[in-house]
């Protein structure tokens, strides 16, 4: 009997000091690089699982909003594409402030000044075009042109992040602004998904053209396909892909530690070898891609894009008739 006591309190002992938490993570990102992420932070911290729902930011805010709504929030952590949205959970308090993120070498510009998200790459959206059927444009309204019809490919703003952060960038801008959208939708555009599919219409010729992240396009040319990236001169969108925590979250600590990984020269190694610029300081980019410094950033007040965000998003729908 002592020795049957003996052998239950040590599977018990085994047990509590092999117990895994398990974070849920909603991420906008394609689903391999998900995964990569996933198994890199679950290598550096093997007593924590992630599980993870990947979708295109927009539709991943509407399962957020009903989850809020129904008081069942299921995410610990957001890995998603721009601030606007995140702008919006701030707002409504439901994002919790991470006072100690390791963010010192950081720019203040890659993260909320109250420490509710934190940017972990930079992704830029300007031209991919097929060098096959199309030739190189410098601006955006360059492919306002009949030759271009119904060969656009642009992702959705209300299905993409990063389409949203272009279209608030691109409207704020008054050389291009809302006449811009205005003339896509002349050309018979119809924007829907996100930027995986536009950059497949472009590889197979479907589309000359498509309004895309960098990283998206790059890689695509990388991996042999027909495509190149052009920066137009007046301007790129920017994103950060930020990261937050829920502020419902059963497990701060565990939360913390994946923000903790994502901001660290390992996790920004990862983001370059996924074929995406990293933010911090000293950490090589992916060969081939534009040099910050080399490109117009297209910038825009976040406050007032939140503000705004369902009029702009309303705009959109009618112009295109959504």
């Amino acid at each position: 009997m002592k020795l049957l006591s003996l052998t239950l309190a040590a599977m018990l002992f085994s047990g509590t000091a092999y117990a895994e938490t398990t974070l849920t993570l909603y991420t906008s990102q394609p689903p391999e690089q998900a995964q990569q992420t996933v198994d890199a932070f679950e290598a550096a911290h093997p007593d924590i699982k992630v599980q993870w729902t990947r979708n295109g930011t927009s539709a991943l805010m509407n399962v957020m909003r009903a989850e809020i709504e129904a008081g069942q929030v299921q995410a610990d952590v957001l890995l998603v594409a721009d601030v606007i949205n995140l702008g919006e959970l701030k707002a409504g308090g439901h994002l919790m402030a991470y006072k100690d993120a390791p963010v010192d070498a950081y720019d203040p510009a890659t993260y909320d000044k109250d420490m509710m998200f934190f940017g972990t790459k930079a992704i830029t959206t300007g031209i991919a075009y097929n060098t096959k059927i199309a030739k190189p444009v410098s601006t955006w309204n360059e492919l306002l042109t009949e030759e271009n019809r119904g060969k656009i490919a642009v992702p959705s703003p209300l299905y993409s992040g990063a389409a949203l952060n272009h279209l608030h960038a691109l409207i704020n801008d008054p050389a291009i602004g809302w006449s811009f959208y205005e003339g896509l939708n002349d050309l018979g555009i119809v924007p829907e998904g996100g930027n995986g599919p536009a950059i497949k219409a472009v590889a197979s010729g479907a589309a000359k053209y498509a309004i895309v992240v960098d990283a998206n396009a790059l890689r695509a040319k990388a991996d042999g396909s027909p495509i190149d990236f052009i920066a137009p001169k007046d301007g790129v969108s920017f994103i950060t892909e930020p990261a937050a925590i829920m502020a419902t979250t059963k497990h701060p600590k565990e939360a913390k530690l994946f923000i903790d990984f994502l901001l660290s020269k390992q996790g920004q190694e990862l983001a370059a070898s996924q074929g995406n610029l990293p933010i911090l300081p000293g950490v090589a980019g992916p060969e081939g891609f534009p040099k910050m410094e080399d490109m117009k950033l297209l910038g825009y007040d976040v406050d007032n894009a939140v503000k705004t965000n369902e009029e702009v998003r309303a705009r959109f729908a009618d112009i295109f008739g959504l």
